[in-house]
């Protein structure tokens, strides 16, 4: 298995191909959040059943995560038009910046929104389907 061009893989869903750098659950095998994993009769009975419940558990994470970033941050709420390393960096500095907010503040008003709400921000269907140039700007 390789890495990405930043040497890391891809966390992605069952629905994709386990590949070069992707990192997906095990087919076929149980797959469900650390919670429903209790001792006893439900605890991962083999590897595989343990990889798929600390996937699990990661992307309830990652998802949750990305969920108050984008609730924060309006430029994660839409289809980027940068390019990878540019996209990487942005969400480098919004994750730095809410470690930040997340230190000096006592209690986050957008994490406790979204607590309340249960759901997140949700999409927009507003998309820009083009980038027109301005010379404006290239003077």
């Amino acid at each position: 298995m390789s890495r990405n061009a930043f040497g890391n893989y891809y966390f992605v869903e069952y629905s994709y191909s386990n590949g070069e750098e992707f990192l997906s659950p095990y087919r076929g095998v149980r797959y469900h959040l650390k919670e429903e994993w209790d001792s006893g009769q439900n605890a991962p009975q083999n590897h595989e059943e343990f990889f798929n419940m600390k996937h699990a558990s990661a992307r309830n994470v990652i998802e949750r995560m990305f969920g108050l970033l984008k609730a924060r941050w309006a430029i994660l709420r839409s289809p980027a038009f940068y390019s990878i390393k540019i996209q990487n960096r942005i969400i480098m500095a919004c994750c730095l910046l809410d470690n930040y907010i997340r230190q000096e503040m006592a209690d986050d008003p957008i994490e406790q929104v979204l607590t309340d709400e249960g759901s997140g921000v949700e999409d927009s269907d507003d998309y820009l389907g083009t980038i027109d140039s301005n010379p404006i700007w290239n003077t």
